[in-house]
C-alpha cells in the first residue's frame, strides 16, 4: 500500500491489513507506521488505542465467520498471509463478494467494540447510558439494569473510522462500500436481544430487571450471507449520487440490500488479475449436488480420491466422578479433492 491522495482500490483494501496487524502489533505502532490510512482514521487511531486494540482483536472473528459462511462454495474467504490486502486482488473487483467483506468487516468493527465497551475494557465508553429506569414490552413493565450493550457507540465510532476512507472520494466505488457498510452496522444492531432476570417469591417474575444484549456474531453473519445471496447488481445514476438496477426486471436495493458493480469470476482456475485462487486441491462432497459438490467445486475437470485413516474418539463414558474417557477408533474415509486444471488452462488465466 502507499498512501496517496487519490485512493486507489489497492490502497482502500489496506484497511484490511489494518485489522490483521493492529491485535498483534499494537495500536501505537501500527498508527505511526501502517500505510494507506487517512488523517482521520491515523487521528482516531492515536487518541483511542484501547479501541484500536478491540477492533484488531475483533478482525479475526469476522475473519472466521466469513471463512464460516463460504467454506463450502469455490470461493471461501481465503486470506493471503504475503498479501497486504489480506483478501488478495478479489476485493479490487466491484463484487458481491467485496461487498459481503466489506459488510461483514463493518459489522465485526461495530461488534468488537461494543463488546469492549460492556465488558469495561475502553475507557471512551462502558454500558449503555440510556437504558435507565423502567420500560415496558409486551410481557408488561420491568426495570433496565444489569449492563446493556452500548450499541450506539459502537456503531457511531465504526462509522467515524471506517467510512473515513471512502468519503475521501466521490467515486462509485465509494458509494458502493458505503453502502454495504451500513448494512453491516445495521446486521447487528437488528439481533440486540433483551435478556431479563425475575424477581419475586418463588420466581414469579412479579419484577423484572432487564438488558439489551447482543446476539451472537453468527446470527449477524446469517443474515449477511442471506443478503450476499440476495445481493443487487447496480449502476450509478445520472447525477451520480445514488443507484439504479443494471436490470430492470429486478427490484430497486434498500438501505439493507447489499449492491455490486461488476460480475464475479467463476474461480474454477488461479487468476491473479482477479484474485481467484482456483479450487485445484479443494475437499468436495462426492454425493452433494450443492456448492460443496464435487461437481460444482471442481468445475467439471473431476476429482481425486484418496483413502485416509483417521483417530477419533468413540464409545465414551462418564465415569464418577468426575471424567470421561473415550477410546481411540481408526475409521478408514474416502477423502476427493479437485484436480487441477490442465497446464494450458491455467497458463491461459495467469
Amino acid at each position: 500500500c502507499s498512501p496517496k491522495a487519490v485512493i486507489s482500490q489497492a490502497t482502500r483494501s489496506c484497511i484490511f491489513s489494518f485489522y490483521r496487524y493492529i491485535g498483534a502489533l499494537g495500536a501505537r505502532v501500527i498508527c505511526d507506521n501502517i500505510p494507506g490510512l487517512v488523517n482521520k482514521q491515523r487521528q482516531l487511531c492515536q487518541r483511542y488505542p484501547d479501541i484500536m486494540q478491540s477492533v484488531g482483536e475483533g478482525a479475526k472473528e469476522w475473519i472466521r465467520e466469513c471463512q464460516h459462511q463460504f467454506r463450502h462454495h469455490r470461493w471461501n474467504c481465503s486470506t493471503l498471509d504475503r498479501d497486504h490486502t489480506v483478501f488478495g486482488r478479489v476485493m479490487l473487483r466491484s463484487s458481491r463478494e467485496a461487498a459481503f467483506v466489506y459488510a461483514i468487516s463493518s459489522a465485526g468493527v461495530v461488534y468488537a467494540i461494543t463488546r469492549a465497551c460492556s465488558q469495561g475494557e475502553l475507557k471512551a465508553c462502558s454500558c449503555d447510558p440510556l437504558k435507565r429506569g423502567r420500560s415496558k414490552d409486551e410481557r408488561g413493565e420491568f426495570d433496565w439494569g444489569g449492563c446493556s450493550d452500548n450499541i450506539h457507540y459502537g456503531i457511531k465510532f465504526a462509522k467515524a473510522f471506517v467510512d473515513a476512507k471512502e468519503k475521501k472520494v466521490k467515486d462509485a466505488r465509494a458509494l458502493m462500500n458505503l453502502h454495504n457498510n451500513r448494512c453491516g452496522r445495521t446486521a447487528v444492531k437488528r439481533f440486540l436481544k433483551l435478556e431479563c432476570k425475575c424477581h419475586g417469591v418463588s420466581g414469579s417474575c412479579t419484577l423484572r430487571t432487564c438488558w439489551l444484549a447482543m446476539s451472537d456474531f453468527r446470527k449477524t453473519g446469517d443474515y449477511l450471507r442471506k443478503k450476499y445471496n440476495g445481493a443487487i447488481q447496480v449502476t450509478m445514476n445520472q447525477d451520480g449520487t445514488g443507484f439504479t438496477v443494471a436490470n430492470k426486471n429486478f427490484r430497486k436495493p434498500t438501505k439493507t440490500d447489499l449492491v455490486y458493480f461488476e460480475n464475479s469470476p467463476d474461480y474454477c482456475v488461479m487468476d491473479k488479475s482477479a484474485g481467484s485462487l482456483g479450487t485445484a486441491g479443494r475437499v468436495c462432497n462426492k454425493l452433494s449436488r450443492g456448492t460443496d459438490g464435487c461437481e460444482v467445486m471442481c468445475c467439471g475437470r473431476g476429482y481425486d480420491t484418496t483413502r485416509v485413516t483417521r483417530i477419533t474418539k468413540c464409545e465414551c463414558k462418564f465415569h464418577w466422578c468426575c471424567a470421561v474417557r473415550c477410546k481411540e477408533c481408526e475409521d478408514t474415509v474416502d477423502v476427493h479433492t479437485c484436480k487441477a486444471p490442465k497446464r494450458a488452462e491455467w497458463l491461459d488465466q495467469t
